[in-house]
């Protein structure tokens, strides 16, 4: 099971395809109900769910607003006894004005009109890893965290400051490091998952995405040049270099 925002949903697309090529004549199908996705082959008696869940913490509807809870996780009862959990939560933080999805955080009996987002994060990360230490069983289930998807809409941050975001990208970013250097939400999941006593691999994607400039839908990605996508993948393309990962880990863990 992917659980994430739309970045895992990239990544769940992903695999589920590349799955259905390897096997292109077993049936298959693919059902939505509400936020979870579930692709199975019922051949293999195997199910690839995708569960939308944009901060992994709780956003609970009050009188008053949606309110992001930074210690509350009951969506996890849904995490419970999957095989292979693939975490992501990064995407919508830094969202603000009409695209911020809550109108307060709360953590404890302290509510605020808004916070650091980057501490807001790790405080969501740490009440996430003290689910995984409390409610996950390394015997039965294999935890990853999806590592920390970057966008391309400041042509600054690989030198090339007249780029109008991702437009007219074709070439990633020569070299093996990214000019605006590491990722400032990839450290933070990197501090927290040092505190996690349960087995959890980092599926550190981050440096390499942050190569790969030339691999969003740009103008394509929402049905015109009205607007820019320069936050999600093409499919194929970068997704799928973090599924090759996954699969080189996942068989040798079960191998």
């Amino acid at each position: 099971m992917f659980v994430g925002d739309s970045l895992s949903l990239n990544h769940w697309q992903s695999l589920t395809c590349m799955l259905h090529v390897s096997v292109p004549n077993a049936s298959y199908t693919s059902v939505r109900t509400g936020g979870l996705s579930t692709f199975t082959f019922p051949e293999y008696k195997t199910k690839v769910m995708f569960s939308r869940n944009a901060f992994l913490v709780d956003t609970v509807n009050t009188s008053k607003g949606a309110v992001l809870k930074l210690d509350s996780i009951e969506g996890g009862k849904l995490w419970k006894g999957i095989d292979v959990l693939i975490f992501n939560t990064w995407h919508w933080w830094l969202h603000t004005g009409r695209k911020q999805p809550w109108n307060f955080i709360q953590e404890g009996n302290n509510v605020y009109q808004d916070m650091d987002r980057l501490v807001a994060y790790e405080k969501a990360l740490n009440t996430w890893a003290k689910w995984v230490d409390t409610n996950v069983h390394p015997a039965k289930t294999m935890v990853f965290f999806q590592g920390v998807s970057p966008d391309h809409n400041n042509g600054s941050d690989w030198g090339e400051d007249k780029a109008r975001y991702c437009e007219g990208q074709k070439q990633p970013v020569s070299g093996p490091n990214y000019p605006a250097g590491p990722h400032p939400a990839e450290l933070v999941v990197e501090k927290v998952l040092r505190g996690i006593q349960k087995p959890v691999y980092l599926l550190n994607v981050t440096a390499l995405s942050q190569l790969r400039k030339d691999g969003h839908p740009s103008v394509y990605g929402h049905g015109g040049h009205n607007d820019m996508d320069c936050s999600h993948w093409c499919l194929p393309g970068v997704p799928d270099t973090w599924n090759q990962l996954l699969y080189a880990i996942l068989l040798q863990f079960y191998n």
